[in-house]
């Protein structure tokens, strides 16, 4: 399966346990493939060096670098044309969208409410992390 994981949920995995976490080890043991954008991982960047989350990394004993390096080595880099029109609320999100129909992800994982509101795009789920959790071991059960 080929996702689309937004910034928060990248995040929350990144420095914290529960179903984000565990998205994350799948894309590690490559049961997953992550799809990034330049601008997902420099947003993901820009808020890896905020002070709030610099310090959570230093008492877990990561390193922002390193994190960051792992992400790129696992992912495979796609870079969207931009939406034709917008599509969400925030704008900020279309990236998100765009990147998911350039590389016809099978789901887009988020915890933001204005992706998830929408429920899917171009026939691609948008789903939260738990919800793609169940979707993954559903198609792993299936094997």
């Amino acid at each position: 399966m080929r996702l689309v994981v937004d910034t928060n949920v990248m995040l929350s995995g990144l420095l914290w346990y529960g179903a984000p976490h565990s998205l994350l080890a799948c894309l590690r043991d490559g049961d997953t493939s992550l799809v990034e954008s330049p601008q997902l991982l420099a947003e993901l960047e820009d808020v890896m060096y905020r002070p709030k989350f610099s310090s959570i990394l230093a008492r877990s004993g990561l390193s922002s670098e390193t994190i960051l390096q792992e992400i790129r080595q696992i992912a495979e880099l796609v870079i969207p044309e931009p939406l034709p029109s917008p599509v969400c609320r925030d704008p900020d999100d279309d990236e998100v969208l765009a990147l998911a129909y350039a590389a016809q992800a099978d789901l887009i994982v988020s915890g933001d409410a204005d992706l998830l509101d929408l429920q899917e795009y171009q026939g691609i789920p948008i789903v939260t992390a738990a919800k793609a959790m169940k979707i993954i071991e559903s198609v792993r059960r299936g094997k």
